[in-house]
């Protein structure tokens, strides 16, 4: 971008000023650009809580004028589903009131993912009574429910507050949910434990006025595993874990990453921040993102723009003499991990007991599941579970003597520890089934990969084995990327193809092929292969086929990211 810029007495840009307006309220542009903007400046999304209780249970989803039901709804975790018969085809053609249904989905905030036994059987509850007994963990460490009706949200939030659960700021404009390790402060090779940041900035900022008209959303991830099991790069701010020399353990600081249509990787600013600091920066980090960042345009009102216009020794510029008033610690980068990340199978803590990782089918369960998870895990003395950025769960401080007992009865309810590669790396969106930006069906597509990958490939032991060559499959039901497609080392972005058995008839569930993809050691969005794609029902074949590939070229225990990057473009297809 062209800019006018500022200098400073170093010489530094400070910071660069677009030509044109982006809506940026720190250089005076404050005229709201776009009808969300509009809406915001009128009233702030916390407001309509007061209306559900007072009006809108009352009299009914009819009641709820447009900017509540598809705007500030949202800072309180709903969103309208999709209305059921709606074709992929359709999604792009219809007007929003089309599209609803006057149902909703709910995402109750979770913070680093965790939850006492006394919690997971309330949203084992809610699921049941009021949910059609829906329930999903996704990949930002949180439960998600389908078929909430506007008249059930008084009692469902008292329920959760009852339970110390909220749905505040779960989505909209707003600091979302906090990702942090799901074994923050009980792994035996945690760096350090980032929880006491994560419950500081939740007490302090969250439901926070001043933080509640963002130019976008603003996600954040903060671990101190040496494994990196939070998906930093990707965040629009995160504290990595890392040892400075003099200093000791703290984090290293990420700004600016995103996915979705214009994928970028996060910028260290070369800074370390003590765990004290950390909610400070934070705050300072979310402030410019509030200030400078652009409004002009919904798609580019993410964070990620402007530090691609900033760069990342400006931005740390700005924060350091606009925000902080003091300079930040120069820090070394973490180490790239050693180990996987998803905490699958029994793991020894620091304390001598265990945690144990399982794995629900790309992270849909049951209220009814959760009730006999909170059963089992509390017949195994344990009270804490959280859930991952893998859309996995973890039981935590299991004693060795009940570790067999546990393993067993998650089996007899589909919640293993003892995952094939498929089912330990696959991920889905919640797709066309409830979503109303879906193209594709999702959820049920990726469980019927994996189950026919596990037979398929019933004769390869190593995808059978925790410490075999892991595999990630990701499936997203349109452009946006929930589920990380570009990340992947199988990405599947959601697409109408036309049918095979009917060209000139309707269209089928399709998807585009991304190979090669990830994050640490091979950060990057992979390879695109010209006119990969494929149809839902031939997903399988293809899966079946490049695997079968890879296991037969690797060189030594080569990941399949490494063999993408060198494969014959033949061997991709």
């Amino acid at each position: 971008m062209s800019t006018d810029t500022a200098q400073t007495g170093a010489g530094t840009v400070f910071p660069p000023k677009p030509k044109r307006s982006e809506g940026q309220w720190a250089l005076g542009e404050t005229t709201p650009l776009t009808p969300n903007e509009e809406w915001k400046a009128k009233e702030g999304g916390l407001a309509v809580k007061d209306r559900v209780f007072e009006t809108y249970a009352q009299q009914g989803f009819a009641s709820i004028p447009g900017d509540d039901l598809r705007g500030r709804m949202r800072w309180w975790g709903l969103y309208t589903q999709r209305r059921p018969g709606i074709p992929g085809g359709r999604t792009n053609s219809l007007e929003p009131h089309e599209l609803d249904d006057e149902y909703f989905m709910l995402r109750v905030r979770t913070d680093g993912g965790a939850v006492d036994l006394n919690q997971l059987r309330t949203l084992a509850e809610i699921s049941t009574k009021y949910a059609r007994d829906t329930a999903d963990v996704t990949d930002r460490q949180n439960i998600q429910y389908h078929w909430i009706r506007i008249e059930d949200m008084p009692q469902i939030w008292t329920q959760l507050g009852d339970a110390g659960l909220i749905t505040t700021d779960a989505c909209g404009d707003t600091p979302r949910v906090i990702l942090g390790s799901p074994v923050a402060g009980v792994a035996a090779d945690e760096i350090i434990d980032g929880t006491p940041a994560v419950e500081r900035i939740r007490e302090l900022f969250v439901g926070d006025e001043e933080l509640q008209n963002l130019p976008r959303k603003f996600k954040t991830a903060i671990s101190g595993n040496p494994n990196q099991d939070v998906a930093h790069e990707i965040h629009d701010i995160a504290f990595v874990g890392v040892n400075h020399p003099e200093h000791g353990p703290g984090f290293d600081l990420w700004v600016g990453g995103g996915l979705s249509t214009n994928p970028m990787l996060g910028k260290r600013l070369g800074a370390w921040v003590p765990l004290d600091e950390v909610p400070d920066v934070w705050h300072g980090v979310i402030k410019i993102f509030r200030d400078y960042g652009y409004r002009r345009l919904r798609s580019r009102a993410r964070l990620k723009f402007l530090m691609a216009d900033w760069g990342p020794d400006v931005f740390r510029e700005v924060l350091e003499q606009e925000y902080l008033g003091r300079k930040l610690i120069d820090g070394p980068a973490p180490e790239l991990p050693k180990g996987r990340h998803d905490h699958v199978g029994v793991h020894r803590q620091k304390n001598g007991k265990f945690y144990v990782g399982i794995t629900p089918v790309v992270g849909r369960v049951s209220g009814t599941v959760l009730s006999k998870l909170a059963d089992a895990a509390e017949a195994a003395g344990s009270d804490r579970l959280r859930f991952t950025p893998q859309q996995k769960i973890v039981i935590l401080d299991v004693v060795a003597s009940k570790v067999p007992d546990l393993l067993d009865a998650l089996e007899e309810i589909g919640l293993t520890a003892r995952a094939s590669a498929f089912r330990r790396g696959t991920m889905a969106c919640t797709g066309i089934e409830f979503c109303k930006l879906a193209i594709t069906a999702t959820k049920s597509t990726a469980t019927d990969l994996v189950a026919e990958l596990e037979n398929r490939l019933a004769d390869v032991p190593e995808l059978f084995t925790l410490d075999g060559p892991g595999l990630t499959i990701n499936m997203n039901g349109c452009p946006n990327s929930c589920a990380r497609a570009q990340i992947a080392d199988i990405g599947l972005k959601g697409v109408q193809l036309p049918n095979p058995a009917d060209p000139q008839g309707d269209t089928v569930d399709g998807f585009q092929i991304h190979l090669g993809g990830g994050l640490g050691v091979h950060a990057g969005f992979g390879r695109k292969v010209r006119g990969l794609k494929s149809t839902a029902a031939d997903l399988p074949d293809f899966v079946e086929r490049i695997v079968r590939t890879w296991l037969k070229q690797r060189t030594d225990e080569e990941s399949f990211a490494a063999w993408v990057i060198r494969a014959d473009e033949a061997d991709l297809k």
